[in-house]
């Protein structure tokens, strides 16, 4: 099962759409689940995820209006439990302590977070964290230089194989993680 992770697009305020290359890329119908972990900031943002798929869950971000988008959300996928937040919640941003009372409390295997808008994986007390960063390259409140990235998770069983995939320049690069959920 592939599921795309992002976050942070603030379309139009901030970027006008997908970089070209990672909308090449994301072509309809490879994609089974997408998580997104709000900031979407208009229809146009939605819109442009409904094109790469459907079944797409996410969280109210900061920037967002409206109020039939939840704060938080937990996914069922496969053999995970994996929680949805914006990010903002988290005092201070990406702290993994933080973090980890908000994964105890959704009681999550994965907790996908955002806000910073700067990618990030990694274990922590057993379970696994992800921040995708922003797909658009929107800038920050912590920073001006962002680089534009998501994550396409593999879920098989009781792996899940994250690549992550960053806009350098002008060329993709590609990194993998994997997270083995234990009994």
């Amino acid at each position: 099962m592939l599921v795309l992770v992002v976050g942070d697009l603030h379309i139009p305020h901030r970027a006008h759409d997908l970089p070209h290359k990672f909308k090449k890329m994301l072509a309809p119908g490879k994609i089974q689940h997408i998580l997104c972990t709000g900031n979407l900031n208009s229809k146009e943002g939605l819109e442009i995820l409904r094109n790469i798929c459907s079944d797409i869950h996410h969280v109210k971000g900061d920037f967002d209006e409206g109020k039939d988008v939840p704060d938080v959300q937990v996914v069922k996928l496969g053999f995970f439990r994996i929680g949805l937040i914006h990010g903002h919640q988290v005092v201070p941003w990406g702290d993994r302590e933080s973090l980890a009372m908000w994964q105890r409390k959704l009681d999550v295997d994965v907790l996908i977070f955002g806000g910073t808008h700067k990618y990030e994986t990694f274990e922590f007390e057993g379970k696994f964290f992800i921040n995708p960063g922003s797909i658009t390259g929107a800038f920050s409140n912590l920073s001006s230089e962002v680089t534009p990235a998501f994550v396409l998770i593999d879920i098989n069983g009781n792996q899940l194989v994250n690549y992550i995939y960053q806009l350098e320049g002008d060329e993709v690069k590609v990194k993998k993680k994997e997270f083995t959920k234990s009994d």
